[in-house]
């Protein structure tokens, strides 16, 4: 029985917590109902207003409820336009095809094939990884420490995280975690450049030993930049050596850019930075424009498998497509996708200037706004990395001070001691500042608290 002493947000925070699984999470550590939505901004039952700096955790490219999106929704309706197609084309599938293959690097296009997949990323890893295994007839996949790339069995199995995995048996098998160049926290003790030499020069090793015990690949699976594993990017010159091996060695080069595409590094994929191009791009949160939708572009080389080898009931979201291709169209029209890359710049610059000054944060990094802020505790001993060990409890006390001055982050990265950013690429310097503002309120009310 809801009371009336309640106000409006807790009354349904108490009905969710009731009503809803243990294993809801946000609602856990950001307590809100939300009524209204427009740009970066939500709006609680209560009437407070936030600053979404999680954006659907990095799916609102255009933030909420952009006119351009709506437009377009509102025309499939108007037109009666077919909602749910499985994976019969109509002219708004097309048209999406035709503006997401514009987006790709000219080599990939020119021998690009597309699957629709179910309307989660998680979905389409899957599809990946039964695409590589089905064309080269092998079964070991190859992924990184601190990789996420999913939460079904498939891809919590080759996701870096152990907790979830910690209570569930008969994780996919053949996978094989290698380390991913994480300079703050060198996997090898050393960091700074030489770190993702020795990264790269450990995986050739390793591919070329016959003794590592590593049977033939059938793909290699990785993030241009880490989002959960703490906004990590990789270094250019190890994502091109990546690129080099794989190639050289025959091993079908999966990115996952479920998180990073669609201009949120600054470039369209964030695998353009090193200038490279993958055997196959996975591809979801923005690309349906607010909306769920997830595809598998790959080079049809691959393409082996047979028919129905990948279904989805609701792999034909007519909606998503329609406003995916809205947002695509509004992004090169208004070159959002530089401005992603100038407000990256901004908003590392500042946060950057508060490391000076804060003991607290240990690093700040990212590509365009993708942006993670390493927190640390600067009173314990240094590591052989020159690092100071993460303080998870400082991190959620500055998301929680975030919070309740009007300021939505998530944490993530090891141990959960990286607050990151990732606002709607729409965002505006007067944006960013007012927020990096709250943000350094947070983070020094946090301090103080201790």
């Amino acid at each position: 029985m809801l009371t009336n002493t309640l106000t409006k947000n807790d009354q349904l925070l108490e009905q969710q917590n009731t009503r809803e699984s243990n294993a809801r999470s946000y609602p856990r550590r950001l307590p809100m109902a939300i009524d209204k939505a427009e740009g970066i901004y939500l709006t609680d039952m209560d009437g407070k207003r936030y600053i979404d700096f999680l954006a659907g955790a990095g799916t609102l490219a255009l933030g909420h409820n952009h006119p351009a999106v709506l437009e377009a929704m509102e025309k499939i309706l108007k037109d009666k336009r077919p909602l749910h197609t499985l994976d019969f084309t109509t002219p708004v599938k097309e048209q999406f095809v035709d503006e997401i293959f514009e987006c790709l690097p000219e080599e990939f296009r020119k021998n690009a094939k597309i699957q629709f997949c179910g309307p989660t990323g998680g979905d389409a890893i899957e599809a990946a990884l039964k695409l590589v295994k089905t064309a080269t007839g092998n079964r070991s996949i190859l992924s990184f420490q601190g990789a996420y790339h999913g939460a079904t069995h498939a891809t919590m199995s080759i996701s870096g995280n152990t907790k979830p995995k910690e209570k569930i048996q008969g994780l996919m098998p053949d996978v094989h975690f290698l380390p991913y160049p994480y300079q703050y926290r060198c996997p090898f003790g050393i960091g700074g450049e030489e770190s993702h030499k020795i990264s790269s020069q450990y995986i050739e090793n390793l591919l070329n030993d016959p003794e590592s015990g590593l049977l033939a690949p059938a793909g290699m699976i990785l993030e241009a930049v880490q989002g959960e594993g703490g906004s990590i990017p990789a270094p250019i010159p190890w994502l091109k050596e990546i690129r080099r091996i794989t190639k050289e060695k025959g091993i079908p080069l999966i990115i996952d850019e479920v998180q990073s595409g669609i201009g949120r590094t600054g470039k369209m994929f964030a695998f353009e930075h090193a200038g490279i191009v993958p055997d196959v791009l996975v591809l979801s949160k923005a690309i349906g424009g607010s909306l769920p939708l997830s595809v598998v572009i790959y080079n049809k080389e691959l393409d082996l498998w047979s028919p129905g080898a990948h279904i989805g009931t609701f792999r034909g979201n007519q909606m998503a497509m329609a406003a995916g291709t809205a947002t695509l169209k509004y992004m090169k029209e208004t070159n959002l996708v530089e401005h992603s890359a100038k407000m990256g710049e901004i908003l590392k610059g500042i946060l950057k200037d508060l490391q000076k000054d804060i003991k607290q944060i240990g690093d700040v990094r990212g590509r365009g706004l993708m942006v993670g802020v390493e927190v640390i505790n600067h009173e314990e001993p240094q590591n052989a990395n020159g690092s100071h060990p993460a303080d998870s409890q400082l991190a959620s006390a500055i998301q929680q001070e975030c919070f309740q001055r009007g300021l939505i982050l998530e944490v993530g990265g090891r141990h959960g001691s990286v607050v990151r950013f990732l606002p709607p690429l729409i965002v505006t310097e007067t944006q960013l500042r007012e927020a990096t503002a709250i943000f350094e309120q947070a983070v020094r009310a946090a301090v103080a608290r201790g």
